[in-house]
Formats: structure tokens, C-alpha cells, sequence
């Protein structure tokens, strides 16, 4: 019955959806479980261009992602919830990465790759980008005081969603809202 609801929900979105972002109303409406922390804006303010690293340690911003929802997820190797967290977001991306969305994780402060590539293996995930964030210059740009902190952006890079600590990412209700910022493009 749950997944109906979103269903509906979501159908309804895509098909009243605006072109900036989806309806905050219908998307406060598919909140549920962790999602019920997600704070949503009615007025999305653009994200940093505050520079981070790529896997290959080259600078990149924001702006690569242009044209897509993305789920900018920040964390570290230290922090607990962001270890329960990771496979959802891995997983949140293998069904809806693509064209449309990405989810980015940087992690931020001192985390050595190595020991980055390990958490990920100890953890069973992959498929997610080691970016990273050494001086957390992007983070205190961004206005991240704890970790975990996911933010979600819309296809013009600005910030609609901000969720403080860990959640469930691959559960009905976020794939549903995620899904209707995609259809409102």
C-alpha cells in the first residue's frame, strides 16, 4: 500500500511539476521514514563553486553536474552513520544513476585515499566517486557542520534539500522524491 501511495504521489508530480524544481508540497508529501529530516526549499539558493577533488586529485565544482539532480553526500572515513549510510547511496545510484542524476560523495577532511578505498571495501560498496574535500574548504562553504550531511541539487546547481545525519537513501520515500525532482527537471 506504501509503494502505491508513492506511485501515486509521484505520477502526480511528474505530471504537475514545474520546469525548476518540483512542487515542494508534493514532495513534503512523499516524506517519510529518515526522509522526514530532509529539509526542502522553497527558495533553492545556488551551491558553492568552492573547488574539490576528483579521484585524481584535480580540482572540479560543482558545474560538472549542471543539467542533473544530484545528491552531494558528505563524509568521512571516522564517522559511524556515514558507514550504515553508503550502501543505500550506492545503491540509490546504481537504479537512478545516469543522465538525469549522480549521486557525489566527497569526503572531507583528512581522509586518506587509501584508508577511503578500504571503508568502501569493508562495507561491500562501489560504484561511488572517491572525491574528496582535504581542507573542508567546500564543506564550510556549504555550511556542513557535522557528517554526515547530504545535500541535494537541482539541475541548475542549487541547493533544494539538505538532510543533517545519517538515512536510509535507497528506501521507497527517497527514491520517490528524488525521482520527482528528476521529472521536474
Amino acid at each position: 500500500m506504501r509503494i502505491l501511495k508513492f506511485a501515486i504521489l509521484y505520477t502526480a508530480l511528474a505530471f504537475g511539476a514545474n520546469s525548476a524544481t518540483a512542487d515542494m508540497a508534493g514532495l513534503e508529501a512523499l516524506k517519510s521514514g529518515d526522509m522526514t529530516k530532509l529539509m526542502l526549499s522553497s527558495d533553492p539558493m545556488p551551491a558553492s563553486l568552492t573547488p574539490f577533488l576528483d579521484e585524481a586529485g584535480q580540482e572540479m565544482t560543482f558545474d560538472a553536474y549542471l543539467g542533473k539532480v544530484v545528491l552531494v553526500n558528505f563524509w568521512a572515513t571516522w564517522c559511524a552513520p556515514c558507514r550504515e549510510e553508503m550502501p543505500g547511496l550506492a545503491a540509490l545510484q546504481t537504479e537512478l544513476g545516469g543522465d538525469d542524476f549522480a549521486v557525489v560523495t566527497i569526503a572531507t577532511g583528512r581522509n586518506a585515499p587509501a584508508a577511503m578505498t578500504r571503508f568502501l571495501d569493508e562495507i561491500g560498496v562501489t560504484g561511488l566517486p572517491l572525491f574528496t574535500d582535504p581542507r573542508q574548504n567546500l564543506a564550510g562553504a556549504m555550511g556542513v557542520m557535522g557528517l554526515p550531511v547530504t545535500l541535494i541539487l537541482d539541475p541548475q546547481g542549487r541547493e533544494v534539500g539538505r538532510l543533517m545525519g545519517g538515512a536510509d537513501w535507497s528506501s521507497d520515500s527517497a527514491k520517490a522524491i528524488l525521482q520527482a525532482m528528476i521529472a521536474g527537471g
